[in-house]
């Protein structure tokens, strides 16, 4: 699997004895690493085949490829020299897999983005929800995202082309006639087992922010930078809830259970945007409700290379769920949940790895939240088992947090249209 962790990603190549200077010019995690392009290479004085060494892994990284990247790096060849090889050549020069072979060669392929079917969306319903101490008072009306002036490049050389942060930004757009979905569950559920299981309730409006603010909470994991390992060893005194997000806005992906494969696609995908999430000044998170060490290990950071969080109470997850948690039973959850199936056979396609240590019943989510105290932008429910907040809302959410007068201009608009 394609890990957070730097070492992992340079592994024994030529990128090694670079890790030092990568680490002095702030070069110090994968997401970011990934993003360098040729103007930075050049300022680290980076050797041709550090360059193509780069390129390789960061390409590999994508596609969850990357018990290959020593031996492809050995070769000498770049990487659209190393595409242009034949199944044949991949297999017996590298011993990639078949199944390895059609992901690496497939460079159209963007592999780990969260997408769903147009089918799937059309049959999303628009939800209001009351203010509870939220930044909205209805459905974020659809508007036109704007381009953000960034400045930092998230571009990279590639045999594609060169992918700028504002190009970036611009893929995960909001069009004209958007639903938000995650205002508060993915979407409506449906009754299993022809009728006989059903459907999971859920509830329709956000957390009020009093049920999230004192909540008590302790950090297992710093943000991960090169030799941070040591640190999750150092036991941090319990916090307040609030302290996060005082100074900036946050995203708390609430995961369902560490071990979980569909849990650890989410956090991938998720922490593998964090150059984006930086641009637009939000903070990562992500919160477990079981503290069992192997498993923290197991998930930091491999899967996720934030900050993690233990809410012993489970007062998020109650949160989510209205006060109350949001179970469900692997037979009727999983078994009998066409969606689940799907939802579990799109994380396996990425590559992961998995374990059943743990307690797996109780449902996640994702909150945005505002900086200081204006309240919880955002709220998805997990209804069923890996379900995923869409990207696109998630940075439409985090974009407008950054001028959250004019969002609440934009609602009172759209609320005076629809009047």
């Amino acid at each position: 699997m394609a890990s957070f962790a730097i070492e992992d990603f340079v592994g024994n190549g030529s990128l090694q004895g670079l890790l030092p200077k990568l680490l002095e010019e702030g070069w110090d995690d994968v997401p970011t690493l990934k993003i360098m392009n040729a103007d930075d290479m050049n300022e680290l004085n980076m050797t041709q085949r550090q360059k193509d060494a780069l390129e390789i892994r960061s390409y590999l990284h994508d596609r969850a490829l990357m018990q290959y990247a020593d031996k492809l790096e050995e070769s000498g060849n770049s990487l659209s020299e190393l595409l242009n090889l034949s199944a044949v050549d991949l297999t017996s020069k590298f011993g990639m897999k078949r199944g390895h072979v059609a992901r690496f060669t497939d460079k159209t392929a963007d592999f780990g983005r969260h997408s769903f079917s147009e089918a799937y969306n059309l049959q999303v319903r628009r939800r209001s929800s009351l203010r509870n101490g939220s930044l909205y008072r209805k459905d974020i009306s659809p508007v036109n995202s704007r381009k953000q002036s960034m400045t930092r490049s998230l571009r990279r050389t590639s045999t594609t082309s060169d992918i700028s942060l504002e190009q970036s930004m611009a893929d995960f757009e909001i069009k004209d006639g958007h639903i938000f979905k995650g205002i508060v569950a993915s979407m409506p559920d449906e009754p299993r087992v022809c009728g006989c299981v059903q459907a999971t309730p859920v509830v329709e409006n956000v957390a009020h922010y009093s049920s999230i603010e004192n909540i008590t909470i302790q950090k297992l994991t710093p943000e991960y930078k090169i030799g941070m390992e040591r640190l999750v060893k150092t036991k941090t005194p319990p916090m307040k809830a609030s302290k996060l997000w005082r100074d900036k806005p946050a995203v708390l992906l609430c995961i369902r259970r560490p071990g979980c494969i569909m849990c650890r696609a989410e956090a991938h995908q998720l922490y593998a945007k964090k150059p984006i999430f930086d641009a637009l000044g939000v903070q990562l998170f992500a919160v477990l409700h079981e503290k069992i060490e192997s498993e923290v290990k197991d998930f930091w950071p491999r899967y996720w290379g934030g900050v993690v969080l233990f809410d012993k109470s489970m007062e998020f997850y109650k949160a989510l769920g209205g006060g109350n948690l949001l179970k469900d039973k692997f037979i009727s959850g999983f078994l009998f949940n066409p969606r689940a199936i799907s939802n579990y056979r799109r994380a396996k396609s990425m590559g992961l790895d998995q374990n059943f240590r743990g307690e797996g019943e109780t449902k996640g989510g994702l909150f945005i939240v505002g900086k200081g105290k204006s309240g919880i932008a955002y709220q998805f429910i997990e209804r069923n088992f890996g379900d995923w907040a869409p990207l696109t809302e998630v940075f439409e959410i985090c974009r407008r947090l950054q001028n959250p007068q004019e969002s609440q201009l934009e609602s009172i608009t759209s609320i005076q249209q629809q009047d």
